[in-house]
């Protein structure tokens, strides 16, 4: 029987508009260098303050690929 490996990995996507567009430009990113990419789950969301105003919204993600050895 075979069976798959995952690896887990933990990015912060930004965005100046949104946390979902935050949360899509980090996974975006990780597809440039990365194959097989599986599953995001966001697992914190928050906000960078500028001059008591938001500058940037903030999305933690945890995404896993699938691990290819050799």
């Amino acid at each position: 029987m075979s069976g798959s490996v995952y690896k887990v990995i933990e990015l912060v996507g930004t965005s100046t508009t949104s946390w979902e567009d935050a949360a899509k430009n980090a996974v975006e990113k990780a597809a440039q260098s990365l194959k097989d990419l599986r599953v995001a789950e966001v697992t914190t969301l928050d906000m960078r303050i500028e001059d008591n105003k938001v500058a940037a919204f903030r999305a933690k993600v945890s995404l896993s690929f699938k691990y290819h050895t050799g």
